[in-house]
C-alpha cells in the first residue's frame, strides 16, 4: 500500500489510480469527474480543484478519505470552501474524520482574506448551527486556543462560556466543570451583559450540583440581580440558592427567599416550594408539622418530586427508630422511585434513598439484602462521580459487619469491587 500522507493531491490521485490499475476513463466513470480535470488535477495544472471533485475521488477511496481531505486542507486557504469543507465533515458526522475538524478550523482562522477577529466571528456563529456537542468542544476549543494566543479576549471569553455550557452536563465532571467555569470568571468583562447573566446563574447551577453551596450562594445572588425579568432560569438559581441555605442550616433566609420565589409562574415551582418548606420543617425538627405534610405530598405531587420527600421521611423515620413506617415506605418504593435516573439531584437522591434501606436492612439483620441495597447506592452515587459518598457506603458495610461480628464475604466483597470499579 502507498503511503499518501503529506503528498498534494496531484500526486495522490496519481498514485492511487495507478495502485488500482485504472485508465482515466475507469476514474471517471467511478467518481463523475471527467477524464479532462482528473488529468489537469494528476498533472499539477490544476492547483486548487473544486471541493466537490475532491470529495467524489475520496468516496471510491474510503481507506484514503481521511488523507485526501487533510491533504487538501492543507494547501487549500480560500475561507468559503474552508467552511463548505467544515460543513461537510460536521453534516455527514464520519467519526474518522472529526480529527480534521480542528484543522480546518485553525486553516480558517489563519486565512489571510479576513482580519483575525472576523475570521473568529464567522467560526464562531457557525458554531450555533451544528447539533453534535462533541464537534462543538473541538471548535470553541480552537477558537479558545487561537484567541488566547493572539490575544483576542472577547472570543476567548465567548468560547471558555459556550465550551463550559456544553462540558457541565457531564455528570461525570461536575467538579472539573466547576474549576474550569472559575477561568471565566477572569475575562467576565469581556462578555455580553446577557452572557455574564447566563454564566452566574448556570455556573450557580452547577455549583450546588457540585455541592458548592457557599459559592451556589454568590454566583446565584449575583446573576439574580442582575437579570430584571422573571425567567425560568432565575426561577431555578433561587431554588438552588434556597436549597443551599437549607443545607447550611440557614433557616431564615430559606424562608425569606421562598417567600419570593413562590411567586414565579412556572409549573415546577409551586411543588418544589411545598416540599421545601416540609423539609425545613423536618430540619428543625418540628415533625410534628413535617410529618404530615411529607406524608400528605408523597401521595400528591408528582413523581419527579417524590424521591426527596421519601428520603426524608425514611431519615426521619430511621432516626425515630420507627421500622414499621421504614417497612411500609419500602413497599411503596415502586410509587416513588424515577422512572428515568438522570441529572445530579436525581442521582443523589436515588443514592441516598438505597443508602437508607441498606441501613434498615442491616438494623432488621438481613445482611444479604442491606449489601445489596448499599450497592445499588454506590453505583447511583457514581453516575455522578459523588466519591465521599460512595466512601461513606463502603465504611456503612465495613463498620456494620465489624460491630456485628459478621465477615464480609467474598461474593459480597467481588461485588463491591464491581460496584466500585463501574464507569
Amino acid at each position: 500500500m502507498v503511503d499518501i500522507k503529506y503528498k498534494t493531491i496531484s500526486d495522490i490521485i496519481f498514485q492511487l489510480r495507478k495502485e488500482n490499475n485504472l485508465t482515466y476513463s475507469e476514474l471517471e466513470g467511478r467518481t463523475g469527474v471527467s477524464r479532462s480535470v482528473l488529468y489537469r488535477i494528476e498533472h499539477g495544472e490544476t492547483k486548487h480543484p473544486e471541493f466537490k471533485t475532491v470529495k467524489a475521488i475520496a468516496a471510491i477511496y474510503p481507506t484514503h478519505s481521511k488523507e485526501i481531505m487533510e491533504s487538501y486542507i492543507q494547501d487549500e486557504e480560500r475561507i468559503d470552501v474552508l467552511f463548505e469543507i467544515l460543513s461537510e465533515i460536521v453534516n455527514k458526522k464520519v467519526e474518522e474524520h472529526f480529527s480534521l475538524v480542528s484543522m480546518v478550523a485553525l486553516k480558517i482562522l489563519q486565512c489571510p482574506q479576513g482580519e483575525t477577529e472576523n475570521n473568529l466571528h464567522e467560526l464562531y456563529h457557525f458554531i450555533e448551527i451544528v447539533n453534535d456537542n462533541t464537534l462543538k468542544v473541538i471548535l470553541y476549543k480552537g477558537i479558545i486556543k487561537y484567541s488566547r494566543e493572539h490575544g483576542v479576549m472577547k472570543y476567548l471569553a465567548k468560547g471558555l462560556l459556550q465550551k463550559h455550557l456544553i462540558e457541565r452536563l457531564d455528570l461525570k465532571r461536575l467538579e472539573k466543570s466547576f474549576q474550569e467555569g472559575q477561568e471565566i470568571l477572569h475575562y467576565i468583562n469581556f462578555l455580553s451583559f446577557e452572557e455574564q447573566i447566563t454564566f452566574y446563574l448556570r455556573m450557580g447551577l452547577l455549583a450546588f450540583a457540585a455541592k458548592k453551596y457557599e459559592d451556589c450562594i454568590q454566583l446565584c445572588q449575583t446573576g439574580i440581580v442582575m437579570e430584571k425579568n422573571d425567567t425560568e432560569l432565575k426561577a431555578r438559581a433561587y431554588l438552588a440558592m434556597i436549597n443551599s441555605y437549607l443545607i447550611l442550616k440557614n433557616y431564615e433566609e430559606v424562608e425569606r427567599n421562598l417567600d419570593i420565589f413562590e411567586k414565579f409562574n412556572y409549573v415546577f415551582v409551586p411543588e418544589s416550594a411545598k416540599i421545601t418548606r416540609a423539609i425545613t420543617k423536618a430540619r428543625k425538627k418540628e415533625y410534628d408539622v413535617a410529618l404530615p405534610l411529607l406524608q400528605k405530598y408523597l401521595d400528591e405531587l408528582s413523581r419527579n418530586y417524590k424521591i426527596h420527600i421519601a428520603d426524608e421521611l425514611f431519615e426521619i423515620y430511621l432516626e425515630m427508630g420507627d421500622l414499621n413506617a421504614c417497612e411500609k415506605l419500602i413497599q411503596r418504593e415502586e410509587g416513588f422511585l424515577p422512572v428515568d435516573i438522570n441529572g445530579p439531584q436525581i442521582c443523589k437522591a436515588v443514592g441516598k434513598y438505597y443508602l437508607h434501606k441498606g441501613e434498615y436492612q442491616f438494623i432488621r439483620g438481613f445482611i444479604n439484602e442491606g449489601i445489596q441495597g448499599i450497592m445499588k447506592s454506590m453505583d447511583s452515587y457514581g453516575k455522578v462521580n459523588a466519591f465521599k459518598e460512595r466512601e461513606e457506603c463502603m465504611n456503612k458495610i465495613v463498620n456494620y459487619c465489624i460491630k456485628s461480628g459478621n465477615a464480609i464475604e467474598l461474593k459480597h466483597l467481588l461485588l463491591m469491587k464491581e460496584v466500585y470499579n463501574r464507569k
